[in-house]
């Protein structure tokens, strides 16, 4: 039975290119593909600038056919995006939260909680501090309370840093050239005016700040090839 409607945004996993598809899997394994046209507006010149095999990307479902589904990279919106993208990352939380707790049956009890609420984890634990009922099921009192110890600790510490820099291009394609250079790192938001802010969470300030100066660096030696200035901001 599928799960999924018309016009949901959803994560899938890059499979493999042929010719002028790409074929994608969803998280919970549902097949679905993406023509070259949906991908992004415009001829493209080498596709792998916007997908390639592993990658998570954020999906807009346009049709719905034999368990197939037929989606869209260039209907999704960076809000929706970065919404979708957020999700995965705390529903990968959770999974590490849950093996480190569980050990080797924390696959099998993840697969329960998938397949028995058809919720992911982050539903699951969202409907879960409604009702207790629906975690006891899984979970013993003491790995109830071991759990909520975990994410209420991680909740507390974790901090964000924030860095802002200036990327322009004044070559005919520059808009492309910059979408290039930023698409890999979904932890930037445009504020206008060709500025840029960059930002990244961890319970440790210097592993974020040495994350983001790495990507900086990166982005900054990619300006040079795509001929693009590239400033951080004071």
């Amino acid at each position: 039975m599928v799960k999924y409607n018309e016009g949901d945004i959803i994560l899938c996993e890059v499979k493999d290119v042929v010719k002028t598809t790409v074929f994608v899997e969803t998280l919970d394994g549902m097949k679905g593909s993406i023509v070259f046209s949906e991908v992004a507006p415009g001829r493209i010149r080498n596709i792998r600038d916007y997908v390639v095999p592993k990658k998570i990307v954020a999906c807009k479902i346009l049709h719905i056919a034999y368990d197939h589904l037929f989606l869209s990279l260039r209907r999704v919106k960076d809000k929706e995006k970065k919404e979708a993208l957020e999700i995965y990352k705390k529903e990968r939380s959770l999974e590490s939260f849950i093996k480190k707790l569980l050990g080797n049956k924390a696959g099998e009890i993840i697969s329960k909680i998938r397949s028995e609420n058809s919720l992911s984890l982050v539903e699951f634990f969202e409907s879960a501090k409604q009702n207790s009922k629906l975690s006891e099921k899984y979970f013993s009192k003491s790995e109830i309370e071991k759990l909520t110890s975990i994410l209420t600790e991680k909740k507390e510490k974790e901090k964000e840093i924030k860095k802002e820099f200036i990327l322009s291009c004044n070559q005919p394609d520059g808009i492309i050239r910059i979408k290039k250079m930023l698409s890999p790192h979904d932890s930037i938001t445009y504020l206008g005016s060709s500025k840029f802010m960059i930002k990244a969470k961890s319970i440790d300030l210097k592993q974020a700040d040495s994350k983001l100066n790495k990507i900086l660096e990166t982005i900054e030696k990619e300006s040079k090839k795509e001929k693009c200035e590239f400033a951080m901001k004071k």
